[in-house]
């Protein structure tokens, strides 16, 4: 018997191994196309929008709402934060929110944009970001982009009323428990963890969710999740930081909000959100959207935006 389980040890150390470094899957033609798809919109527009987007996933986030901002601004850009979608995944590696927001400046200054106001539209971990720009521009920081308007959406904006998923509690304090973790990280759990955050009826297509999980696995990025997500520890210690440039900026405010979101759940904090920044507008979407509006309910998502770029 001893000996059957050494045999039985022995066979699954390399099946083990073989199933740890399963290589990403190819990118699908809509990937692909996502990849190397142009800014350039409207003709006649000087507008420019930056979207920056959430955790774990990409740019590929807008996908559904990019053809509607092509139309209305002159220049659409997106892009992958390092450590997600099709950009460099270091490890080991610092993440941060100040090196996220570092980089958007840097983009926007190799496009030559600098000069240029800039309308930012955000999701999720993008939120975050987007309040570091805000401060930096409040308080007139070398390189900070010139913010025309920022509109948020369903981010951890206040760390009292965000409620991280188990799973990402698990890896931002996990230790040694983290890398076996990611390891064994795959599409069925990546699946299931993410689509518990979608409404009951708006959940992601099965290729929908594959190119999520392509893109995350890209550059090996399932092994940085855990890097990545110190980013909820840096919302609490810089709380004062990012919730106050909202507090105290004069740039127009707006945030679209799925109420189904278990991660910021309504009412409490959209109960929060109106009593912290009264003089920000609001557009609540059907009560069936939860924490990706963009892609659950695009067109509303984007009639919302286009109403609030429209406003001033």
């Amino acid at each position: 018997m001893k000996e059957l389980w050494v045999q039985v040890g022995l066979l699954s150390v390399p099946l083990l191994a073989v199933y740890l470094h399963i290589p990403p899957p190819k990118l699908s033609p809509a990937l692909l196309s996502w990849s190397s798809s142009d800014s350039t919109g409207a003709v006649g527009s000087s507008d420019v929008v930056v979207l920056l987007h959430g955790f774990p996933t990409s740019s590929y986030d807008w996908c559904k709402i990019w053809e509607g901002l092509t139309q209305r601004f002159h220049r659409v850009v997106a892009l992958d934060f390092v450590g997600f979608g099709f950009s460099d995944k270091p490890r080991p590696h610092r993440y941060s929110i100040f090196e996220q927001a570092s980089i958007v400046e840097g983009l926007v200054r190799h496009l030559g944009l600098h000069h240029q106001r800039i309308n930012l539209l955000s999701h999720d971990y993008g939120d975050t970001v987007a309040q570091e720009l805000l401060h930096r521009y409040e308080h007139n920081k070398t390189g900070s982009i010139l913010i025309n308007s920022l509109c948020l959406s369903n981010g951890g904006i206040f760390p009292e009323t965000h409620y991280p998923r188990f799973i990402q509690k698990i890896l931002k304090d996990g230790g040694l428990l983290s890398p076996v973790i990611t390891r064994l990280m795959n599409f069925f759990f990546f699946s299931r963890g993410l689509g518990a955050v979608f409404g009951p009826y708006t959940q992601p297509s099965q290729a929908e969710y594959w190119d999520m999980w392509t893109v995350v696995r890209t550059n090996d990025g399932n092994l940085v999740v855990d890097s990545i997500l110190q980013y909820i520890n840096q919302r609490k210690k810089h709380r004062d930081r990012w919730v106050g440039a909202l507090m105290s900026t004069s740039v127009p405010l707006h945030l679209i909000y799925g109420p189904l979101d278990p991660v910021n759940p309504h009412p409490e904090f959209l109960q929060l959100y109106k009593k912290v920044l009264p003089t920000s507008t609001v557009s609540v979407l059907d009560d069936h959207i939860s924490h990706y509006p963009q892609l659950e309910d695009p067109t509303g998502f984007l009639n919302a935006y286009l109403n609030f770029i429209n406003s001033f």
